[in-house]
């Protein structure tokens, strides 16, 4: 009895000392980085994003490139927080002209600098109070504990499958999973993907048409759901307006 009081006291114990060690790192970074620069930090990455996607879908040139430097820039969107638009598709594309290895590199290359934009843009919004209380909530800390138990091993399965992956991205930044960690994670995980992809493009040859066809496919399964809460959220609303 003794022994398991003791040991209760000492796991709470150690969750104390990981929280005030977390706020005061936490504490520490915020000092060295003012609001006002985080918010420009922050503009400028949503800038850079919209940037990217006008050029894609507005030039003909852009899309229909086979430079390695599209696939490189075309990585930053369809990596970007919910992943405004699938990478599939176009890794496909470019593994009917370049050899597996090479096209997973270049796209691992461009992931790993998105995701540690993911990072910093999920950590600015997170600092938000609306954001702070909804962290309080039970839920989120339980999801959060399960997600401490193996997250590496977390982070490299919904990496490597179709898992979403968007959710993983908030994970990390609520548990406070060191940076370095989460993109070896995604390297790991990431690269082996897209060399697959790449690798079933370039024995398959699959005509530009499908890809097009596979692309419009995708966009719709991820925007549709997102649709059909809006929807339903408005209806509630409604209703109980009227209620």
């Amino acid at each position: 009895m003794n022994k398991q009081k003791y040991d209760d006291k000492k796991t709470y114990l150690i969750k104390e000392l990981k929280k005030k060690v977390m706020n005061h790192l936490n504490s520490q970074e915020k000092k060295k980085v003012s609001p006002k620069k985080r918010s420009i930090i922050f503009a400028l990455e949503i800038t850079l994003i919209i940037v990217l996607l006008v050029l894609w879908f507005s030039l003909s040139s852009f899309q229909k490139s086979k430079s390695l430097i599209v696939l490189f820039l075309y990585s930053f969107p369809s990596q970007f927080l919910i992943s405004i638009v699938p990478h599939e598709p176009v890794l496909l594309y470019f593994g009917k002209f370049y050899p597996p290895i090479t096209v997973a590199l270049v796209a691992v290359a461009g992931t790993i600098i998105t995701e540690a934009l993911n990072y910093s843009v999920f950590k600015f919004v997170t600092d938000f109070k609306l954001f702070k209380k909804s962290l309080q909530k039970k839920t989120v800390s339980r999801i959060v504990d399960l997600f401490n138990k193996a997250p590496f091993t977390a982070i490299w399965i919904a990496g490597l499958t179709p898992i979403p992956f968007y959710p993983i991205r908030f994970l990390v930044v609520l548990a406070h999973y060191p940076l370095i960690k989460y993109l070896l994670a995604v390297f790991l995980s990431r690269l082996p993907r897209f060399f697959i992809l790449a690798l079933i493009g370039y024995a398959i040859k699959i005509p530009d048409y499908l890809l097009i066809v596979l692309f419009v496919v995708l966009i719709i399964s991820i925007y549709i759901p997102v649709l059909r809460n809006l929807i339903k959220k408005r209806k509630n609303k409604n209703r109980g307006d009227i209620d």
